[in-house]
């Protein structure tokens, strides 16, 4: 059900502190936007049960096979097209374990796609396009009232997968819709409805503890070491190979021998080194704890 807006959403209601913005100097448009920001951080922690349901949720799909999906328009789209982008690198997972989709597909990236946004039958599409029975879908929309996003998180519904959603106001139609609901009302922003400042950068916050914190409880972080870092550049190569130093207290000699040998794999040179194991062993005993290094590592402190 639709539900009728009697005042305008609060991210696109006017900020009196900027309203003669147009003549400010240059130091005091960033000073007003730098005292605005300030109060993202407060407005998620005030967020973080919200947010803690969610990743829990998030975790139980990923470990029974499922995947996640974002589903959003404009920036809210993009940052989480750029949220699950980073996963693979950053946390070695598969390239499919979390998607971004947004309305108007991978040209909406750079280009404003005229009327994505506004049609419900696309999202519904969209998720019946990608999403299974296994899965979880968030959508993400500032004011919470995007129809392709509704159309996504209904068709999600009608599927029976758990569902949430990333709002920047109270009590919208899509925090009714969902499952798990994010709210983080950041108020008018400096430019009227500009949601890519204080919405935009609330919404990175949030997506950003929904992948990491469920990474590390999937044990592809261990201590705060990125353990499943893919070494595809000479940045991180030598990322890797400090990692294996920190975990095993070889010399970088050898530190990048058992590296090299292991493929770049910085979870498999450790366990060669600290079991004195060959480079299928290791890479077995990773394979049966479902990619969970940390597990592997609980083992290996109780000898």
């Amino acid at each position: 059900m639709m539900m009728t807006d009697v005042n305008p959403a609060n991210t696109e209601t006017r900020n009196t502190k900027s309203e003669r913005l147009h003549q400010f100097t240059t130091l005091e448009i960033i000073e007003l936007m730098n005292e605005e920001d300030h109060s993202v951080p407060v407005i998620v922690k005030g967020a973080l049960p919200q947010i803690e349901k969610v990743i829990d949720q998030a975790v139980a799909v990923m470990r029974n096979g499922g995947k996640l999906y974002y589903f959003g328009a404009g920036t809210s789209g993009r940052l989480g097209v750029l949220d699950a982008s980073e996963c693979p690198p950053t946390f070695g997972v598969a390239a499919d374990l979390v998607n971004g989709i947004i309305a108007g597909g991978d040209r909406a990236l750079r280009f404003p796609i005229e009327g994505a946004e506004d049609s419900k039958e696309t999202g519904v599409e969209d998720v019946q396009k990608h999403v299974t029975s296994n899965d979880m879908v968030i959508g993400i929309a500032s004011s919470g009232r995007t129809p392709y996003v509704i159309g996504a998180i209904e068709a999600a519904n009608e599927m029976g997968v758990p569902t949430a959603g990333v709002v920047c106001n109270r009590g919208s139609e899509l925090s009714t819709l969902v499952t798990y609901s994010i709210e983080l009302p950041v108020g008018a922003e400096v430019v009227t409805g500009s949601t890519r400042l204080k919405a935009g950068t609330a919404q990175k916050m949030v997506l950003n503890m929904i992948t990491t914190a469920s990474m590390v409880k999937l044990g592809k972080v261990y201590k705060n070491l990125m353990v499943n870092v893919q070494a595809s550049n000479e940045k991180l190569r030598k990322r890797t190979v400090s990692i294996v130093q920190e975990l095993t207290g070889v010399t970088q000699e050898e530190a990048e021998r058992y590296s090299k040998e292991a493929e770049g794999d910085a979870r498999v040179a450790v366990i060669m080194i600290l079991l004195k194991v060959k480079v299928d062993e290791a890479k077995e005993m990773i394979e049966r704890t479902g990619g969970n290094f940390a597990e592997v590592m609980k083992g290996i402190e109780k000898k």
